[in-house]
């Protein structure tokens, strides 16, 4: 199970802060499927980017199979990603001189 609880994340703009995320709250079970839907710039991508390790939260907590991430050292992400989740950019970032399925096999 992955849980994020009262996340938030904020970025330094100027002289001010952005609040990309206010406070997500949210549970997937196991083999769950779910969709995440909003309007351009509603934080989507930020927290999918903090669920995949790719990004941290300001605060919250981000739980994974019951263990919280506040005291992830960098190797318990290289190893989450790794072993647990998989990411499709909208930009596909796949090398070029490789074909897709070699560029799929690299996941592997």
């Amino acid at each position: 199970m992955l849980e994020l609880k009262n996340i938030t994340k904020d970025y330094p703009s100027g002289d001010g802060v952005v609040h990309a995320l206010k406070g997500i709250s949210i549970r997937f079970r196991e083999s769950e499927f779910v969709s995440i839907l909003g309007p351009s710039g509603c934080g989507k991508t930020t927290m999918l980017n903090i669920i995949g390790g790719l990004d941290q939260y300001t605060s919250g907590d981000l739980t994974i199979g019951g263990r919280s991430t506040k005291d992830y050292k960098d190797r318990d992400w290289d190893t989450y990603r790794n072993h647990s989740v998989g990411f499709v950019f909208q930009t596909y970032n796949l090398i070029p001189h490789q074909t897709v399925l070699q560029n799929v096999e690299l996941a592997l």
